[in-house]
């Protein structure tokens, strides 16, 4: 267990959710996140932003000497244990799924219940219970338990029901081994004369995990880590809506002391997609399926294609900083709303027509008026190619021809084709496929810089280095094995290299992008390396940089945005569905590849 400057490391915090919001468990028993009722709302606790200020709901012993934790196996049920002076407890931690809930379908847990329960394994401890919301709150004792009122959050009814008594928001209790306290903090329609049984309702959320988890048909290297990451990405899954969060935190910086700090707790279409990509290789058919439709939904409503969305597909609020709270570690400004909601991302062109043609497989009509719509978006990449944008990682400084961008139009362009070739459509069919070759060879020619030997990171060969060019063989933009790709992979490799097989995603000093100081190293890109090494015939490497970023992983499985090279510690959003969207592509790669069907 490790804190730094009073808050918890981010390696030593466990997530659980329900399909509607998620909370960080720490090893230390404290829950210092939870935004209810939903992902995007307003944190009900939000001690990881302001460990003084920020509120938290904590079960713990006095005088803690040792802590673990770790998952019950295929599910998002939490154990923690503590160890005091005198004794051993166990707390168990989820958000309640109900009985034979089916989590492919649930639009969330139909309870909105947070239990904890700690039994005591050894030994004497002094358990202290305490919950305190950001802003503060009262309580008011009932013939079931307490009825709270957060100051912040006055129309969200809160209910705490325990097995023994509660003497307010703050109780403390001397248990004996075999004792146990039970903890269930339930909010919206709050179900008080339900019998109160925390015991049942642990067992059936952890069946009803184990039961969806039977689909995952990864058999592959790092097994358990992998299906840890299909759990951990359902949990970033809004279930109601099908619409995914990149990230359940906000404002947690890269680096420490700095200013990148942004709201991801809405859906990116781009991180949709490639959780899409991932989960269909595993076997996790329906949420590829409901990611998909939402998409499509999104921008069918919209009538243009937006970056990102709320989980309902509505437009993302306006970034707003948050004075009241010193932020992790810290590092303010604490920022909620993301103020690149409204920037110009050519890629998202290619995301939507890639989803569709995914979701169009299966031999699924489409609807005149959606394919008018997915024909204006051809046409928008056919047309704006070649103009300045933000770019995948979203610079907030002057645009520029980014060759990823541009890569993505070509993506757009390809699958329109693809889909009206195989359903026989109406439109420019034959002028869309050849701009596409048009601009795969635009991109083998006009990026490529002759005095560095790689492609570079805008159209026109200039700029720095960029890691995302490795994702263009996985979008089959370009092959991985032309020699121009070969040339930038290991240009990547070298020269954008942090140590250790990690990677930045570009340097700053070459590619300013309109912030002040640097980050840490973006784990996908490293996954996106270990993709590209497969596709060029480098086993051995690809199996060895897997092994170690997979080595990176938290005590229980989890990986953030960015690792700080110097330290090895976690940067960024927590837990970051693109670091385990990673996991389980290249671990399919690699598993296709010791089989010999890559």
């Amino acid at each position: 267990m490790h804190h730094r400057d009073g808050y918890l490391a981010l390696e030593d915090l466990g997530l659980i959710g329900d399909g509607t919001t998620a909370a960080l468990v720490g090893v230390d028993g404290s829950i210092p996140w939870l935004c209810l009722p939903r992902f995007d709302s307003e944190p009900l606790l939000c001690g990881l932003l302001d460990h003084a200020r920020g509120g938290h709901f904590t079960l713990t012993v006095d005088d803690l000497r040792e802590a673990r934790q770790f998952y019950e196996p295929d599910t998002a049920v939490l154990v923690t244990e503590l160890r005091g002076p005198t004794g051993l407890v166990r707390i168990t931690d989820a958000l309640a799924l109900r009985a034979g809930a089916d989590l492919s379908d649930d639009a969330g847990s139909g309870r909105s219940e947070l239990v904890r329960s700690a039994v005591v394994r050894s030994g004497t401890v002094r358990l202290r219970a305490e919950l305190e919301p950001r802003g503060g709150g009262q309580a008011r004792s009932s013939h079931s338990g307490l009825e709270v009122r957060a100051s912040r959050h006055p129309g969200l009814r809160l209910h705490l029901r325990s097995n023994r008594p509660l003497t307010g928001m703050r109780t403390a209790y001397d248990l004996q081994e075999g004792d146990r306290l039970d903890l269930v903090l339930s909010w919206g329609r709050v179900h008080r004369h339900h019998r109160f049984d925390a015991g049942t309702m642990l067992r059936q959320t952890a069946e009803a995990w184990r039961r969806w988890m039977r689909k995952c048909s990864y058999r592959g290297p790092q097994e358990a880590l992998v299906r840890r990451s299909v759990i951990t990405l359902k949990l970033c899954d809004d279930w109601a809506n099908g619409s995914l969060v990149a990230a359940p935190t906000s404002s947690l910086p890269a680096p420490i002391g700095g200013v990148r700090n942004w709201d991801y707790r809405y859906t990116w279409i781009r991180d949709a997609a490639y959780a899409v990509f991932a989960l269909r290789r595993v076997g996790i058919g329906e949420e590829a399926d409901a990611f998909l439709g939402w998409i499509l939904d999104a921008f069918e409503q919209s009538r243009r294609p937006r970056i990102m969305y709320t989980l309902g597909g509505d437009p993302v609020p306006e970034e707003i900083h948050d004075a009241d709270l010193e932020g992790y570690r810290r590092s303010a400004p604490v920022r909620w709303g993301n103020g690149a909601a409204d920037q110009r991302q050519h890629d998202v062109y290619g995301e939507v027509l890639d989803c569709a043609d995914q979701w169009l497989l299966p031999g699924r009509d489409l609807e005149p008026a959606l394919w008018s719509g997915l024909s204006e978006l051809a046409e928008a990449a056919a047309h704006t190619w070649w103009q300045p944008d933000q770019g995948i990682w979203e610079v907030r400084s002057e645009g520029r021809v980014f060759t990823y961008s541009t890569g993505m139009c070509q993506v757009a362009l390809d699958r329109a084709a693809a889909i009206g070739e195989r359903l026989g459509l109406s439109g420019p069919i034959a002028t869309w496929r050849a701009t596409a070759e048009k601009l795969r060879r635009l991109i083998l020619d006009q990026a490529w810089n002759e005095d560095t030997q790689c492609l570079g990171e805008h159209l026109d060969g200039g700029g720095g280095l960029d890691a995302s060019l490795l994702a263009l063989p996985l979008r089959k933009v370009i092959p991985a094995c032309h020699p121009r790709m070969t040339a930038t992979t290991e240009a990547i490799a070298e020269r954008l290299s942090a140590g250790d097989g990690l990677l930045y995603r570009y340097l700053h000093e070459h590619s300013p992008d309109g912030l002040p100081g640097d980050e840490g190293a973006f784990l996908l890109c490293s996954f996106w390396l270990v993709d590209n090494l497969i596709l060029q015939g480098h086993q051995d490497r690809a199996e060895d940089l897997y092994a170690s970023l997979c080595a990176r992983a938290s005590p229980v499985g989890l990986l953030p945005e960015q690792i700080d090279p110097s330290t090895g510690a976690f940067m960024g959003n927590f837990p970051q569905a693109f670091s385990h969207i990673g996991i389980i592509a290249s671990g399919v790669n690699l598993a296709r590849m010791r089989a010999g069907t890559t």
